[in-house]
């Protein structure tokens, strides 16, 4: 979705219990759950980590999908419409004198369809859990094959040990935090790897594209997958395009891998606070804490373990999930507590936004039942023969 151009709506998707203001520039201030206070740099480490985070290493897949031209088009319009949609939350709550989307809903189409939001922002960020859980596997276990001496029936190379190990010794402790301001920290972290990241892909960019053999209709405008580019924008894993044996993507990968990792206790709260609001009435204890964490982090591992392709179903929790959640509830929202006529420019930009998102959920769930995406995680790219081995690494310090 991706956007993780829809993740621009994991301000509203990752926090449900976000705390509101008239001022459409306030920050996210606490959770609900008692626990402490964020402060402005926290807070915004945060925020721009679960914006961007991993999920600007998944643009390229959704633009191969959608076609170039096209989808650098739908990224422009889907963050206007993610842009608006906040816009419209934040006025919905003003009529409705809410302060969380979760409120908003509840209040205005009662109890079924605060349910529904409720497990769509559960489902979202519990599949990026697990997703996020895969990349690590299939991320760490070609870095720890460039280690001299460790084979392929090292222990090391096997992604199941692997998501393990990770899971056991950081995600899972980081997820134990009651206060999303201690994660401030591990966000500033992530998105110090992410630039390194980028750096690392424009630098291949330029020493590694003459290597590439150039694809046919590199440059068409329109591809029959565009419906589902806009689901999966936030997923794909851009370093399955480089040779194991280049050092520099090797490094990539593990910076990749790391920034993953950092990302997933975001998804994890997220999930937690959901369970907390529908279960609790929004206060765990530290019991209930500690157990409802361990569930989750639990649940999602043990899926990443038993499934290594989820491509459909990230497709369709895009087109679900993310796409009820950014294009038609707060649309639905605000156009049934609008008070203004019915050609006001909000109502017919809300009426376009819904129509779309309707639209967009039907097409991308034909097309992903029908054209789903092809599982070749792993594999070794056709232009990475042994003959350009020495071309791989020219660019490296000895």
């Amino acid at each position: 979705m991706g956007y993780q151009a829809t993740v621009d709506f994991d301000l509203r998707q990752y926090y449900p219990s976000y705390v509101e203001t008239d001022d459409q520039t306030a920050l996210l201030s606490k959770p609900r759950s008692k626990g402490g206070n964020s402060d402005l740099a926290s807070a915004g480490f945060n925020i721009i980590n679960s914006i961007i985070g991993s999920g600007i290493i998944g643009l390229p897949y959704s633009m191969k999908e959608a076609g170039f031209p096209l989808g650098v088009l739908l990224l422009l319009v889907v963050a206007y419409i993610t842009d608006y949609s906040i816009i419209l939350l934040i006025k919905g709550g003003n009529l409705s004198s809410t302060k969380t989307y979760q409120e908003l809903v509840k209040k205005t189409y009662g109890l079924v369809g605060y349910l529904i939001l409720s497990i769509l922002q559960f489902l979202y960020p519990f599949i990026a859990m697990i997703s996020y859980n895969i990349i690590t596997g299939d991320t760490l276990t070609k870095v720890f094959q460039r280690i001299p001496g460790v084979g392929l029936d090292n222990v090391l190379t096997d992604r199941h040990f692997i998501i393990l190990v990770t899971t056991i010794i950081f995600t899972l402790p980081i997820s134990l935090y009651r206060d999303i301001a201690k994660l401030g920290k591990v966000s500033l972290l992530s998105l110090i790897l992410t630039i390194v990241i980028l750096i690392i892909v424009m630098v291949r960019t330029v020493t590694f594209s003459p290597q590439v053999p150039k694809s046919e209709n590199a440059w068409i405008f329109a591809k029959s997958n565009a419906v589902q580019a806009i689901g999966v924008m936030s997923f794909g894993d851009i370093f399955e395009n480089y040779c194991r044996d280049d050092n520099l993507a090797t490094f990539g990968r593990f910076c990749y891998g790391v920034t993953v990792i950092l990302t997933f206790p975001l998804e994890c709260f997220v999930t937690r606070e959901v369970i907390a609001n529908v279960f609790f009435h929004g206060n765990l204890s530290t019991v209930f804490h500690v157990v409802v964490t361990v569930v989750i982090v639990a649940v999602a591992t043990g899926i990443s373990l038993m499934y290594d392709c989820l491509g459909i179903v990230l497709e369709l929790n895009g087109v679900l999930s993310a796409t009820p959640l950014v294009f038609i509830i707060p649309s639905a929202c605000y156009l049934k507590l609008s008070k203004e006529r019915w050609n006001h420019s909000d109502n017919l930009i809300s009426c376009l936004i819904l129509v779309l998102g309707v639209v967009v959920m039907a097409v991308g769930f034909v097309m992903t039942v029908l054209h789903p995406q092809e599982c070749s995680h792993g594999k070794e790219m056709f232009y990475c023969s042994p003959s350009n081995v020495s071309l791989h690494n020219s660019t490296l310090p000895p």
